[in-house]
């Protein structure tokens, strides 16, 4: 009976955190659908992160991305990484537009959630919250799971 519980116990511990992990990989708030949300491990001594995630909106009316806060950082903002003259830039974001029955991926060299003042590096396999703001859906507390140091996001 004693071998029973402690199967039981450990068939619980593995359940709940594959429940975890598949929640983190997709949560609802209102008519939005977060899908994948993931980061890379911080090479040591990196001071910075960021933080991805597909925006579904799966409603009849558009929403939008208001500001990204995170207690794993110092700063947490939106940030744009575009070409301008052959060259890389990132700038904040501002407001992103989540159309009606569209998406809005935040990627590697697009979108994404800048981490800056990192509290602590980020290591494969951990994850951590970041809070999204939404105008109609409100705040989301996103699960970020953390991959590989060069990571590119194919597998997610």
């Amino acid at each position: 009976m004693k071998k029973f519980a402690t199967l039981l116990a450990a068939a619980l511990i593995t359940f709940g955190g594959l429940t975890a992990l598949a929640s983190a990989h997709e949560q609802k708030a209102g008519d939005l659908v977060l899908h994948h949300a993931w980061s890379r491990a911080t090479p040591g001594g990196a001071k910075s992160g960021a933080a991805f995630v597909e925006i579904e909106n799966t409603g009849d009316t558009p929403d939008q991305l208001l500001s990204a806060s995170s207690d794993v950082a110092a700063m947490t903002e939106v940030h744009q990484m575009s070409m301008e003259n052959d060259m890389m830039t990132m700038k904040p974001a501002g407001i992103v537009d989540i159309p009606a029955h569209g998406k809005v991926a935040l990627k590697p060299h697009g979108l994404h959630v800048m981490l800056m003042g990192l509290k602590k590096p980020f290591v494969e396999g951990d994850t951590f919250v970041v809070t999204l703001e939404f105008a109609k859906a409100g705040k989301v507390d996103l699960q970020v799971v953390v991959g590989k140091v060069d990571d590119m996001g194919e597998e997610h």
